[in-house]
């Protein structure tokens, strides 16, 4: 049965159960209907978009299996609420910007970009049959586990995070024959956010404060928490790889490596941080280095097909968390810092990212840390747990994944207060901020020229 087929099938079983959920929601809202314009309907205080967010987010951990048709009815749920009840709401000012604003699509273009490149990529580097000797290079017992979370860290500090966790995936799938825990695979997820956390190149979020005026010192010491934090949930999960399957010791003697292949994850890799740095988009540097890989060997254009549902989901639960109206934060501070690590397990953390940006205050280090990091608690909480997922499924049991991957909330907590305890809450100002303060004082004397007396005319 075609996808399509099964989409509908599905969508005619159960749509008697999503009439339900939504008319819960979306009826008593209609009493709001005719205030519409001045304030937006709620229940019990609580937006109704949050409240549908809500419901979706719970479908993806209780119906783990039908995530991407959930994710999508979410997002028309939301949609629809918008276009009735929100006055003056466009989709397409929404999604391609409007006036001084840019718009979602920047984002979701990466995104749908980095998905599918970065499956071509992971495969590439699978078929160069290199991780198949690592074996050799890797410690036996719970060390090499260790090890391998350790290099996926190193890694995810100059390449995006996406990338990492799909290249670690691969490898744990080759040196674990398969076998792979589901609490080793949210050390995966954390080590790949980790590593990015105090980069301006290895995560989306850093690199939106970049691009909006922070310094890319202002938040080097979120490797502060991060190390320990790999310690904690790197010991953790490779001692219970090693309990469920152990690193294979047997070396392969006949394996050859094919060079051409890992060029051509060279070329990715090199265009994307090349177009990140300089076009803020490095979709377009993946896809030229696929291009040009072409040249060099054929490419696996057949991955995309695996890896479709799992970027259509997420793809719609971003656009989801785009149009959640969180519009104001409480102050600044290290505790709001601290619990936005826990927002962003379950909210999507860019519209948190671009909202600190705009209120100003944080401490951009420990800010890049909990909102980047702290995705790592539940497996859609980042993109990266997202790309992870499209190769081990079992993954999206949002229940299994927290039981199995406790460590990595107790990893975020220690991390935290470790670099709270030495580098204290330490908030710096952006570019911006600092050239518009420059500007106040010759504006204050401009206005200052402009209220002196004028010279009588002659």
């Amino acid at each position: 049965m075609s996808p399509l087929r099964k989409l509908i099938a599905i969508l005619n079983r159960s749509l008697p159960l999503l009439l339900a959920a939504s008319s819960m929601v979306l009826v008593p809202a209609l009493a709001f209907a005719s205030q519409a314009q001045e304030v937006p309907p709620a229940i019990f205080g609580i937006r109704i978009e949050f409240i549908l967010f809500a419901l979706t987010l719970i479908g993806v951990a209780v119906f783990h299996k039908k995530t991407m048709y959930v994710a999508l009815t979410g997002l028309a749920s939301i949609l629809i609420f918008k276009f009735l009840f929100i006055s003056g709401f466009s989709l397409l000012h929404h999604l391609f910007g409007h006036g001084h604003e840019e718009g979602e699509w920047r984002i979701l273009i990466n995104l749908l970009g980095l998905l599918f490149g970065f499956a071509i990529l992971a495969k590439h580097f699978e078929e160069s049959r290199l991780p198949e000797i690592l074996p050799k290079f890797l410690p036996e017992g719970w060390k090499g586990g260790f090890v391998l979370l350790a290099m996926i860290t190193v890694l995810s500090s100059f390449l995006d995070n996406i990338a990492a966790a799909m290249i670690g995936g691969t490898i744990a799938r080759v040196v674990f024959k398969a076998k792979v825990h589901i609490g080793f695979l949210a050390a995966i997820v954390a080590a790949s956010n980790a590593g990015g956390s105090g980069s301006v190149v290895g995560d989306t979020t850093t690199t939106l404060m970049w691009i909006d005026g922070v310094s890319p010192l202002a938040v080097l010491h979120a490797f502060v928490a991060a190390i320990p934090a790999l310690f904690i949930f790197g010991i953790i999960g490779a001692i219970q790889q090693n309990g469920h399957q152990p690193i294979v010791a047997t070396a392969v003697t006949d394996v050859k490596v094919d060079y051409g292949k890992l060029v051509i994850v060279f070329l990715i890799l090199a265009f994307a941080i090349v177009t990140n740095w300089a076009l803020d988009f490095p979709a377009a540097g993946v896809w030229i280095g696929i291009i040009l890989g072409a040249f060099i060997r054929k490419t696996p254009w057949y991955e995309m097909k695996n890896a479709w549902m799992g970027t259509v989901f997420l793809m719609s639960l971003v656009t989801c968390a785009s149009l959640m109206p969180v519009e104001d934060l409480p102050p600044a501070s290290w505790v709001t810092a601290f619990v936005l690590g826990f927002v962003s397990a379950v909210f999507d953390n860019i519209p948190l990212t671009k909202l600190c940006l705009v209120q100003g205050g944080y401490d951009w280090g420990m800010l890049a840390y909990t909102v980047g990091f702290g995705g790592s608690m539940i497996w859609f909480g980042s993109s990266a747990g997202v790309a992870l997922s499209n190769q081990y499924p079992e993954t999206r049991s949002a229940v299994a994944y927290v039981r199995a991957g406790w460590h990595v909330t107790v990893a975020y907590i220690v991390g935290f207060f470790v670099l709270l305890g030495l580098m204290g809450w330490s908030p710096s100002p952006k570019r911006s901020d600092v050239q518009k303060s420059d500007l106040q004082p010759r504006t204050q004397i401009v206005e200052v020229v402009k209220e002196l007396p004028k010279p009588p005319l002659m």
